[in-house]
Order: structure tokens, then C-alpha cells, then sequence
């Protein structure tokens, strides 16, 4: 496992196979993740355990080489997220990639209400999947079809929240911690909770801190790796 705390990249094989911890950064996607360490390591199988949105930011687990056949058992960790909500309008995104519309008055928004809210997203729940997300639909991926202004029925899917912490609200903004099953949509927990508060919530920012137990600071960025990677080959 490639990490902060790795002191020897001479012995690295990526073809046979390392794992690398890395710390997207905003605006990235996690294609471009990989597209940048396939040119930094010279290694075309490459593949990561869990996207993330480009307006997110964390933890990416990286396989390379024969250990893109164990990147499903990482992908079946618990995640953990650290972010921001924002009440009062929606996007059609469910993130601050688009613009909010349809604003609607929060202040007389309770903390009480916001605490009883949230319990009604504990445990196992139902999502549907948003339409600005990857997921397939008859061949194509839902985004396509939202670009073009089209709608699909979506079927919902049943995710689990082992833990959904408030750690702050400054209306309209309320931040949190949520631990969470794979395949759960933190854009899609805002929207939601925003209809039960009756004001409307878009997630404003996100970042993964935590995939099973691997911590987000354990990882390297990716100027990080790279830089430890070029010195070691110019020793």
C-alpha cells in the first residue's frame, strides 16, 4: 500500500501490482486521476475503487497492474464523508454544479426540525439514483440523457447510513459526517432531506475522509506521488 508514510518507491512493480491512497483534488475527475499516473508511471492498467464528482474531493484507492482484479473488495467498504448541505433551492445536479432554482425561504427552519429530519435517513433507506449520475439506461448513461432534457423512471435502490452526524448548522448551511454502504448518493441524501424540510437542499461541498479503514490522511496527492516517484527513478 502506497502512502504518506511509503519511504521506498525503488521496489515498486506496477505491473505485478501496487494499491496507491491519493487525495483528489477539486475539479478533478477521477479519470483524470488516472489518466495523470498512467504518465507518471508508464502502467496502462490502472483503475480506482469508487468514483468521485469532480466538485468532490478525498479518497481514491488506486490498483494498478494484476491488482485491478481486487478492486472490488474495496469497493464494498464502508465510505465515510465529511460536507456541507445548503437549504433553500435546489439544483437539478443535486450539487452546486448547476444552478439553483426554484428558491425557497429557510429561516424559519428549526434546528429541532433539522435534527428530526435527519433520523428519517439512519439506517437502511431508499435512494433513486439522480439523473445527472453515471448509472446505465438502455445503453446509455443517465447524464447523457439529462444534457439532451430528458427524464427516466429510475428504479430506487436500498443503501445503508451506519451514521449521520451533524457537526454544524449555520443557516442555510449545515454540515455533517455520514458513514455509508456503497453505492449511496450524498447529492441525492441532500435533495431528500431538503423536501422533508420543505425549503429544498442541494449538496455544496464534499469530501472523502475514509474508505473501510483507509484514511484520507494517509494519502498522497497526486503532485505528491509524482514527485516521489521521479526522484526515486533520478537517484
Amino acid at each position: 500500500m502506497i502512502t504518506k508514510q511509503t519511504s521506498d518507491f525503488s521496489t515498486l512493480d506496477f505491473v505485478s501490482g501496487e494499491t496507491l491512497l491519493i487525495d483528489k483534488p477539486l475539479h478533478w475527475s477521477s479519470f483524470k486521476v488516472i489518466h495523470k499516473l498512467r504518465q507518471v508511471i508508464s502502467e496502462k492498467k490502472i483503475g480506482h475503487a469508487g468514483t468521485l464528482d469532480p466538485l468532490a474531493t478525498g479518497l481514491l484507492i488506486i490498483c494498478t497492474g494484476k491488482l485491478t482484479k481486487q478492486i472490488s473488495s474495496f469497493q464494498d467498504l464502508q465510505k465515510t464523508y465529511t460536507g456541507t448541505f445548503t437549504l433553500g433551492g435546489v439544483t437539478a445536479s443535486m450539487d452546486s454544479e448547476m444552478e439553483v432554482t426554484n428558491p425557497m425561504p429557510f429561516n424559519r427552519i428549526t434546528e429541532e426540525e433539522i435534527y428530526a429530519a435527519k433520523k428519517l435517513f439512519e439506517g437502511e433507506i431508499e435512494q433513486t439514483p439522480p439523473m445527472y449520475s453515471a448509472v446505465n439506461y438502455g445503453g446509455k448513461k443517465l447524464y447523457e440523457l439529462a444534457r439532451k432534457g430528458k427524464t427516466v423512471v429510475r428504479s430506487s435502490r436500498r443503501v445503508t447510513i451506519y451514521n449521520f452526524s451533524i457537526t454544524k448548522i449555520d443557516l442555510p448551511e449545515i454540515n455533517f459526517e455520514i458513514a455509508c454502504s456503497k453505492g449511496t448518493y450524498i447529492r441525492v441524501l441532500a435533495h431528500d432531506l431538503g423536501e422533508k424540510l420543505g425549503c429544498g437542499a442541494y449538496l455544496s461541498s464534499l469530501r472523502r475522509t475514509a474508505i473501510g479503514n483507509f484514511s484520507v490522511s494517509e494519502a498522497l496527492t497526486v503532485e505528491e506521488f509524482a514527485e516521489k516517484y521521479e526522484k526515486k527513478l533520478f537517484i
